[in-house]
């Protein structure tokens, strides 16, 4: 078996010589598919493992939790040809491996504090099979101190091995799922110059853009900080948006005359993305004893805006003359009860709203959860409101006239992502609401 911890970018140069070496990835969500993805796509023989048996039974069947079709496109061709295999017994994987990329993220419980133990579960199992010549990845979001704390420490404790040694030990953060790898720039850090050279030598054979940091503990505080500063901007964003909407005012046009065309200064109410990773900061501020106020605040800013899409559902269909108790609400977003669709959904009924659901790259359907519909007439059809909550692309292209005359009278429509101009939707009949959106309501 190769020794991947000396590797020299001549002996991956070609497809065929990285034929020659196997790559696991240890968690199946989507941005382990993405690395799945990537390394088959470069030509690696790749096993994916996820400790979640439904979750396996899904990837060997080529589905995926991701938004984009092209994602799942990728696995099933994989699938077909060959090139990724998925098991469900984790140390036979890894005996079997060169390389291992644990893409498994830290959990947040419900009184906000950090979950390491599925990370430190799959490194126990990892370090029972790991042999000389190895090189790990952790491909997670983590804590500060996490890499060459609990993951170096448990892979030593368990292998009997050492890092820089024996085996390789790197930290390679991805923000986005949403995005192919190869058109990501890859951060990879290592506290030792093998186990750096060896996974940016990886890394460039799926992006050609990789940056090498030798200090982990600074590439985990870059990286959370990256998320914090995200997570200030839609902060600022949501604030305003709300601002203009009582101020009687477009959030929008005022973007577009300050000539701010930036999607992270763009207001939404879905901000479940690097949710966990705010509070990683957060946390790790605690532990060092200093106060984070601002990124505190972003982030309970930003988890509010869902309550503030229930008042503005409210609001439209006050508008109306009819309750929110009793209405037939059509949501059109992200069929995962844990995402901000599943919060308002489940708002939305604490308050006798009878909420129907679709999503067009979803596979779950009413024996999943009740409230989802398979098409998008059917959830829209006998309906008082249509709120559309993601920016999926057969949302951005909806026949309203259609769409009007399925719906009750007077129909409603509430956006959230700005997708629509206000102007545009009354002409055809309907009561408009919109996230940022300022409008005569006296």
């Amino acid at each position: 078996m190769p020794t991947v911890l000396n590797l020299k970018p001549e002996e991956v140069d070609t497809n065929e010589k990285r034929s020659k070496y196997t790559v696991s990835v240890i968690g199946c969500g989507q941005k382990g598919i993405l690395y799945a993805n990537a390394f088959a796509e470069a030509g690696f023989s790749v096993i994916c493992t996820d400790a979640d048996p439904t979750v396996i039974k899904k990837v060997a069947k080529g589905k995926t939790s991701s938004s984009q079709l092209q994602v799942e496109a990728d696995l099933k061709s994989h699938l077909n040809s060959g090139q990724i295999s998925v098991s469900s017994e984790r140390k036979k994987a890894v005996s079997q491996s060169d390389v291992i990329v644990i893409a498994i993220g830290a959990k947040v419980d419900e009184q906000k504090k950090t979950d390491y133990s599925q990370i430190v579960s799959a490194c126990k199992q990892i370090g029972a099979a790991l042999h000389q010549g190895m090189l790990v990845i952790y491909g997670g979001i983590a804590g500060i101190g996490f890499t060459e704390g609990a993951v170096k420490e448990t892979l030593e404790n368990t292998s009997g091995l050492k890092t820089g040694k024996d085996f390789g030990l790197a930290y390679n953060p991805i923000l986005s799922a949403d995005a192919s790898i190869a058109n990501l720039e890859l951060t990879v850090a290592a506290a030792d110059q093998a186990s750096l050279n060896a996974a940016s030598t990886l890394l460039k054979t799926i992006t050609k853009k990789v940056k090498e940091i030798s200090d982990v503990k600074m590439a985990e505080t870059a990286t959370l900080f990256t998320v914090a500063k995200q997570d200030a901007n839609r902060a600022l964003a949501n604030e305003l948006s709300v601002f203009c909407e009582n101020a009687n005012t477009d959030y929008f046009k005022v973007l577009k005359l300050l000539d701010l065309n930036d999607p992270s200064f763009w207001p939404t109410i879905v901000e479940e993305e690097n949710r966990n990773e705010a509070y990683l900061l957060l946390d790790s501020a605690e532990n060092l004893n200093a106060k984070l106020r601002l990124p505190a605040l972003a982030r309970q800013i930003n988890e509010d805006m869902v309550k503030h899409a229930v008042n503005l559902t409210q609001d439209a269909l006050r508008s109306g003359g009819k309750p929110l108790r009793r209405a037939k609400i059509a949501v059109l977003g992200t069929a995962n009860p844990t995402t901000a669709t599943g919060v308002f959904v489940k708002m939305i009924e604490q308050k006798g709203a009878k909420p129907t659901l679709y999503d067009p790259v979803s596979k779950m359907g009413p024996q999943d959860w009740s409230v989802v519909k398979t098409s998008l007439n059917e959830a829209v059809e006998g309906t008082d409101c249509i709120v559309i909550l993601t920016g999926q692309e057969q949302f951005k292209n909806l026949n309203l006239k259609k769409l009007k005359a399925l719906m009750k009278t007077p129909s409603v429509i509430v956006d959230l992502i700005g997708i629509f101009e206000p102007k545009k939707v009354e002409a055809e009949g309907f009561i408009y609401r919109g996230l940022g959106r300022g409008t005569d309501k006296n």
